[in-house]
C-alpha cells in the first residue's frame, strides 16, 4: 500500500459535515471516498486533520488515503477531482507520504478563520460564505476581549456539550482581529491558530466577541466567561458559514516540492 496526503477544498453548505454518517448523509469524506473506490474498486477509508461540522469550508483541510496502486500524485489529484465533479469539493494537492505521516495525529497547528461582513444590504456574491450582521462592530472592543482567550486555558465554557475531546484545556496561540473593505460596508475576519480545538471552540468565540463588540458585552465579560468553565456563561455560538479550515502545519510539510 501507498499512502497519499490531499489538500482539500470544499464548500460546507451541501454537506453535513467532514466525517462520513452511518445514516448515509452526504459527507465530504464520503464524497471523497466514493471518488477513491472509482479508481481503485473496494472500501477506502480517510483520516483528515480535521473534522468540521455541518456548513463549515475549508479551503487547506488534509487528508490521507492508502492506495494499493503506485500513483502519479498529480495524476492521483487530476482523477479525484474527475470524479469528485459536480460536487463542491476539491484537491488542491496530492504527495506520495511515509506510512508514518498521519493527517490527524501528525498534524502540529491548525489554522482557522472566521468571516464576519457588517452592511445593511443582503449578501449576494458572498451567501453562505459569511456571516452577515447589521452594524460595524467595535474593532476594539473585539481585540480586547480576544486577548483575553490567548494561552493555556481551561475551554469549558467554548466547547459543545458533546465534545469528545479528553480535556478542555487548550493553548490557543494566536486570535487575530482585522477589517477589510467590503462594497456597502466592511468584513471582519478572525483568525486563530493552535494545536488543536475543541468541539465548537471558534464559533463559541466568535459568537461571544461579536457581543463585544455590538457592545452587548463589556471585553472583561469574555474573561469572566472563560473563567466560569461553564457553558452557559458563553454567549451565542456563531453560524457555520463564516467558519473556514484554512491550513495545517506538520513538521515537515508533505506538499513542499
Amino acid at each position: 500500500m501507498s499512502r497519499y496526503a490531499l489538500k482539500v477544498e470544499y464548500h460546507g453548505a451541501p454537506f453535513c459535515g467532514w466525517q462520513r454518517q452511518a445514516d448515509g448523509q452526504p459527507s465530504v469524506q464520503a464524497a471523497i471516498e466514493e471518488a477513491l473506490a472509482r479508481l481503485e474498486p473496494g472500501p477506502h477509508r480517510i483520516a483528515a486533520a480535521g473534522r468540521t461540522d455541518a456548513g463549515v469550508h475549508a479551503t487547506g483541510q488534509v487528508a490521507h488515503a492508502d492506495l494499493a496502486r503506485d500513483w502519479d500524485a498529480f495524476r492521483l489529484s487530476e482523477a479525484l477531482n474527475w470524479h469528485l465533479r459536480p460536487l463542491p469539493v476539491a484537491i488542491t494537492a496530492c504527495a506520495r507520504v511515509d506510512d508514518e505521516f498521519h493527517a490527524r495525529f501528525s498534524a502540529v497547528e491548525r489554522r482557522y478563520l472566521f468571516r464576519m461582513v457588517a452592511r445593511r444590504a443582503p449578501v449576494t456574491h458572498d451567501a453562505g460564505l459569511v456571516w452577515q450582521v447589521q452594524s460595524r462592530p467595535d474593532l476594539e472592543a473585539l481585540r480586547t476581549g480576544a486577548a483575553h482567550l490567548v494561552g493555556r486555558h481551561d475551554f469549558t465554557t467554548f466547547r459543545a456539550a458533546l465534545c469528545q475531546a479528553d480535556s478542555p484545556v487548550k493553548t490557543l496561540d494566536e486570535i487575530t482581529v482585522s477589517e477589510h473593505p467590503y462594497p456597502g460596508g466592511t468584513e471582519i475576519r478572525f483568525a486563530l491558530r493552535a494545536r488543536s480545538f475543541l468541539h465548537n471552540q471558534v464559533r463559541s468565540i466568535v459568537g461571544t466577541l461579536e457581543r463585544v463588540g455590538a457592545g452587548a458585552w463589556p471585553p472583561d465579560r469574555v474573561a469572566t466567561a472563560l473563567a466560569a468553565r461553564d457553558r452557559a456563561a458563553c454567549g451565542p455560538v456563531a453560524p457555520p458559514q463564516g467558519l473556514y479550515l484554512t491550513g495545517v502545519t506538520y513538521p515537515a510539510d508533505p506538499f513542499a516540492g
